[in-house]
């Protein structure tokens, strides 16, 4: 069975025509079929089972009651393994949860597992992990391909369809690299947005927790829940959470877009610079002005 949206999975839930032990049911097979694929550090059923008994009784107003997410093993995670992907944390258990999956937890979503990432975040294709490498679910022909990274294994686990959303991190594209890479929607949020606390961090001046999902509306749900201002986080911004999902508006016309000239460098592929020329051309049709503009200092950027 395959679930398409969020708000899918959810109406169906709310109209009682499955229950959260079966969505559990679903995505545990999915996973077992998939091990080859090296998306998770850490997955048990049972504890899996022990979640489905708690979020059975919340009520269906929990805008997340039985969505299945994957956690990128760079979150703490209360009493479940958190080992960045590095032998050091092997057998680390937090005692407590971060911020983003407790924000998760009260919303009755359901941790599929902990997702692989290259070790501390410190790479670029999810191949520096202490537990191995994993394989992008786009690969063909016995010819496995990157996923992408720091957050490959959680953009993988997306499109492998082994859970409708998932949590990463970005300092320098670790979310935004392997969502391309995978063919699945990525997102970092406005630096300050969500919490840090909980997070083994990479370098706190840049990263961001956010999400990953198969379409735009579900990673606007996720990120409405896992925003917020927290205290505990010295960076974290104190304002008032925009309900993202409400404003998605695909309508281009009068949009000024701007162009950087910078963006075109050589050594750039004919296939990479085909889609970024088809990207303007899009923007372009559905009424966007399109505005070449230079940011200079590009060249001194990551």
């Amino acid at each position: 069975m395959e679930f398409k949206s969020i708000s899918q999975l959810k109406s169906l839930l709310d109209k009682n025509k499955i229950s959260v032990k079966e969505i559990a049911e679903t995505y545990i097979k999915k996973i077992n079929e998939r091990k080859d694929l090296n998306i998770f550090i850490y997955f048990n059923e049972d504890k899996i089972y022990d979640q489905v008994k708690e979020i059975e009784n919340l009520s269906n107003d929990k805008i997340l009651k039985g969505i299945p997410i994957a956690v990128k093993d760079l979150f703490c995670t209360k009493n479940m393994p958190t080992t960045a992907a590095s032998k050091i944390l092997e057998n680390f258990k937090p005692t407590y949860e971060s911020f983003v999956t407790q924000k998760l937890i009260d919303q009755g979503s359901i941790f599929v597992g902990k997702t692989n990432l290259d070790e501390f975040a410190m790479g670029s294709a999810t191949n520096t992990s202490f537990f191995g490498n994993t394989i992008n679910p786009l690969s063909k022909d016995n010819n496995p391909l990157a996923p992408g990274g720091s957050s490959g294994g959680s953009a993988a686990a997306v499109a492998a369809d082994l859970c409708l959303g998932a949590t990463g991190t970005d300092t320098g594209g670790s979310i935004r690299q392997p969502a391309s890479f995978c063919g699945v929607v990525g997102i970092k949020p406005t630096y300050g947005l969500c919490s840090r606390w909980g997070i083994a961090s990479f370098a706190s001046s840049l990263d961001q927790a956010g999400v990953f999902s198969k379409n735009v509306t579900d990673a606007s749900i996720l990120l409405e829940e896992i925003a917020g201002y927290d205290q505990r986080d010295s960076t974290s911004s104190n304002v008032s959470v925009p309900t993202f999902s409400k404003n998605l508006n695909s309508n281009m016309q009068g949009k000024v877009v701007g162009i950087p000239k910078e963006y075109t460098v050589d050594g750039i592929s004919d296939e990479i610079n085909k889609v970024w020329e088809d990207a303007i051309i899009s923007l372009e049709k559905k009424g966007a002005k399109i505005k070449h503009i230079s940011l200079p200092h590009t060249k001194y950027a990551l």
